[in-house]
């Protein structure tokens, strides 16, 4: 049970070092990339629904052909 305890408590000690390391980003950047995020979004969601339109006319357009 000890030496459970001594590497959770390494792992943690690790973890710390590790955090101490990293660079975050400036709120700047957040600001640019989650825009980018947001109008990638809007672009694809546009594109899908123009896409599923067309194919949805189309096979409208296949079943009154058939009737």
């Amino acid at each position: 049970m000890k030496d459970w305890y001594g590497k959770v408590r390494q792992f943690l000690s690790e973890v710390i070092v590790e955090l101490k390391r990293t660079t975050w980003p400036s709120r700047k950047e957040v600001q640019g990339t989650t825009l980018v995020v947001i109008v990638t979004i809007f672009v694809f969601a546009v594109f899908l629904f123009a896409v599923d339109y067309v194919l949805s006319q189309g096979v409208n357009w296949i079943f009154a052909a058939f009737r």
